[in-house]
């Protein structure tokens, strides 16, 4: 296991986000709602 996780990390880049997007993603996932009824779910936008 250990070969399979350290052989592909000179690979990897960090990428920066800009306030904006991060600010943008926690407002949608605050106003996300997933109501699930009967095995079925649904999503909804509450804005």
């Amino acid at each position: 296991m250990e070969k399979i996780y350290t052989d592909k990390t000179e690979k990897c880049t960090l990428v920066k986000a800009r306030p904006e997007t991060i600010e943008f993603l926690l407002a949608y996932s605050k106003s996300l709602d997933i109501t699930e009824t009967k095995g079925l779910q649904f999503e909804s936008n509450l804005n």
